[in-house]
């Protein structure tokens, strides 16, 4: 299967992470049969807050995030933010969270790839389409 191109995926999206702020988590928490959560962090150049929804896998406490930018050779902005300030806000249907991001080791990436893989196949062709390593993140409680 081959992913949606990316302007269609970019409104969805959109229009997935309006739905799930509007309505504070009751709308949005499964989407596309997987289950996905909205992070929100501080802007590493405007300091503002910016909120993008993500599929995600509970991995122990902690929640795996995927940096794949629909494998683009550039790293979502989301991840350049948490580099630049690593904590910030999820919300997980109707909870919030504050969580701390943390790059997930060679190891512990190893192991989560392929249940990523599983859950949405497209990460493997996102990987296909990319130079660069595809982390996961791990947002922890802060």
């Amino acid at each position: 299967m081959t992913p949606p191109p990316r302007p269609v995926a970019e409104i969805v999206w959109k229009i997935h992470r309006k739905l799930y702020a509007g309505t504070r988590g009751r709308v949005g928490r499964r989407f596309l049969g997987m289950t996905t959560l909205l992070l929100t962090t501080v802007g590493r150049k405007s300091g503002e807050p910016r909120s993008t929804a993500l599929m995600y896998r509970e991995e122990g406490p902690a929640l795996a995030v995927v940096a794949s930018n629909l494998g683009s050779d550039r790293p979502p902005a989301w991840w350049l933010n948490l580099q630049a300030t690593p904590i910030a806000q999820v919300r997980v249907g109707p909870e919030r969270r504050r969580v701390r991001a943390r790059l997930a080791s060679p190891e512990e990436r190893d192991e989560m790839w392929p249940r990523f893989v599983e859950m949405y196949a497209d990460y493997a062709e996102y990987e296909r389409m990319t130079d660069r390593p595809i982390p996961i993140v791990l947002l922890e409680r802060a």
